[in-house]
């Protein structure tokens, strides 16, 4: 299978490229601003606002599959209509198209979310977000839209950082013990996506976030005993107090993504655990 990973320098992005390339996957990768540092892999400079490019790419690694772990914030042009763009390409090129998506598509005000439910964000990342995954599989009905909530890794991710900024006391900030989401470990995602990826009667939503759902606080806690950090200098606060947008209790379920898969998306208590 030859892989292309479309923000292939991120965080999540790095994980995926290790393991299809560990996995014998001929693999590609693009980057907005500097490739990666992951050797045996093709680097291809993309924006994809620019419909011309991507399409030159897609020709030029002729991909089996393409995994977009791409992020433009709350941009538009970048998060909403460059995936749709790629969905387009993807279908012209023949290929199959795994989307990374996110919890911000939700509201919270249902809590609980399974694949059936409907988009219903409160934030322009989140309508971004949701726009892409209407598009993609508009125009792209074989593709896998694939949400995701917050990701960790070993302590290279951001939130990670944000705990050991925190209880340093190097950054201003609360982990809001009313913020709720189920966080997912980059190689568990990593390597769900990829079995999408290689599934073809695949399509569609899936939810592929861990089984815990934590508050921020919470998980912050779990990171700081891990660490070797003094938990006790961790901030406590309300997000429903402050003036910040967005939900406060996202709660993906993915028990019925992973019925199908191999991989288990293991809750924070379990794989934080796992790594100390």
């Amino acid at each position: 299978m030859k892989v292309l990973v479309i923000g292939g320098s991120g965080f999540l992005g790095t994980e995926l490229i290790r393991q299809a390339t560990t996995a014998g996957h001929e693999t590609a990768a693009t980057y907005a601003t500097r490739p990666g540092t992951t050797s045996h892999v093709m680097w291809y400079p993309l924006d994809l606002r620019d419909p011309g490019r991507l399409n030159a790419v897609m020709a030029e690694v002729g991909a089996d599959v393409v995994v977009n772990v791409s992020s433009g914030n709350a941009d538009w042009a970048v998060t909403a209509q460059g995936p749709v763009q790629l969905a387009m390409a993807a279908a012209k090129y023949g290929c199959r198209l795994v989307h990374v998506s996110s919890d911000a598509v939700f509201s919270g005000a249902r809590v609980d979310y399974d694949e059936s439910c409907l988009p219903d964000p409160v934030t322009p990342y989140g309508a971004a977000k949701a726009a892409a995954e209407t598009g993609i599989l508009l125009v792209h009905p074989e593709a896998v839209v694939a949400r995701t909530s917050l990701i960790i890794g070993d302590g290279h991710s951001v939130h990670e950082r944000v705990v050991h900024e925190l209880a340093a006391g190097t950054r201003e900030g609360v982990p809001f013990t009313d913020d709720v989401r189920c966080p997912v470990h980059v190689a568990d995602l990593a390597a769900a996506l990829l079995e999408l990826a290689s599934d073809r009667d695949a399509a569609g939503i899936h939810h592929l976030a861990g089984s815990d759902a934590v508050s921020r606080h919470e998980l912050g806690i779990l990171i700081a005993r891990r660490d070797g950090l003094d938990a006790a200098r961790l901030p406590t606060g309300l997000r429903a107090r402050s003036t910040l947008l967005g939900a406060l209790d996202i709660r993906l379920d993915s028990r019925a993504t992973q019925r199908n898969l191999r991989t288990t998306l293991r809750g924070a208590h379990q794989f934080i655990r796992a790594t100390a």
